[in-house]
């Protein structure tokens, strides 16, 4: 008789369901046991509201988690950086994979790079990140664009510029890559000029913490540097009291000198959507060993970006 099935819990979008499919593979050599998906409808899926007026990413982790608590499904597969920063009890993220490319990417009209867009360029986001970011780089090169906020999949984000509607949409290199569409993309955005979401590029693998067998069954597919540079990162954010929605950018990057990991350095930011006011910090130190030393990483950089005027910045929202 072969092993019951793992179910594993996925949201229904295209990305979500091919991120999935790719965790199911993986787990499934793991575990020895086939994995079946089960799609589940969030809301965040199904509003059409701007995701900063719903409670931001979070709205898309809240009916996988309650699958997971009724034992409808054994795991769950997040995006990372729609993961509130507070942890329920009864929940436990076995394993974070080595991340995809954490850097944002754009699609836009007859293959023009940033710096190549015509004056008053209209680019589409969701992200307040994304449309702080963008106009102060706008800003500071004199350049003239309209940040456009936007929802939906892959599809109508792109759509939107194939239709001659926006000039350019900013999307996940991370997500364009796991669906296989990377050679759609037209310019790569620097982490220099956009730094990334707290956590982006890398998958969370989420279970109940009381199924002992399953949590060290996941663990092998924990990737402990991809494990280190998002917990910093998530402190951060955590530490700003800032929801996934807000305009914080965060990124954790290993330094190494030659093959060997020497340290990590942690780039923080945080601005007002139209691009004005822009604190920007990044810290270096040995490559945490511990949860707790990640975490301390994040929350003395934030305590230095709130010292800066942080706070100020992050009761704003994309309207």
């Amino acid at each position: 008789m072969t092993e019951k099935a793992l179910r594993l819990g996925t949201r229904r979008s295209k990305l979500a369901m091919a991120q999935s499919g790719q965790v199911a593979e993986a787990v499934s050599q793991v575990t020895g046991r086939p994995v079946e998906l089960v799609e589940i409808t969030t809301y965040g899926d199904v509003s059409r509201e701007h995701l900063a007026q719903i409670g931001g990413t979070g709205v898309f982790v809240a009916a996988l988690r309650e699958a997971l608590a009724r034992g409808e499904v054994d795991f769950a597969v997040h995006s990372l950086k729609d993961l509130p920063t507070a942890q329920p009890d009864e929940l436990v993220v076995a394993a974070i994979p080595v991340r995809e490319d954490p850097r944002d990417v754009m699609v836009t009209r007859d293959a023009l790079k940033l710096t190549d867009l015509p004056r008053g360029a209209r680019i589409g986001t969701g992200s307040p990140r994304r449309m702080a970011q963008l106009n102060a780089y706008a800003r500071s090169r004199g350049m003239d664009i309209e940040t456009v906020p936007i929802r939906g999949n892959v599809d109508t984000r792109i759509g939107y510029v194939l239709k001659g509607e926006l000039d350019a949409v900013v999307l996940a290199a991370a997500g364009m890559n796991r669906i296989g569409r990377s050679d759609e993309v037209t310019d790569v955005l620097s982490v220099d000029t956009v730094l990334p979401a707290p956590g982006q590029g890398a998958l969370a693998i989420e279970c109940t913490a009381d199924d002992a067998e399953l949590v060290a069954a996941l663990a092998e597919l924990d990737d402990p540097f991809t494990r280190a540079a998002v917990t910093a990162e998530r402190s951060l954010l955590a530490a700003l009291e800032a929801g996934c929605s807000a305009p914080v950018g965060a990124l954790a990057d290993l330094l190494a000198d030659g093959q060997i990991v020497k340290e990590m350095r942690l780039r923080g930011v945080v601005g007002s959507t139209d691009g004005s006011t822009l604190v920007q910090l990044s810290t270096t130190g040995p490559v945490p060993e511990t949860h707790e030393a990640a975490m301390t990483l994040g929350r003395e950089l934030a305590a230095e970006m709130l010292a800066q005027g942080a706070a100020g910045l992050m009761g704003e929202r994309a309207q």
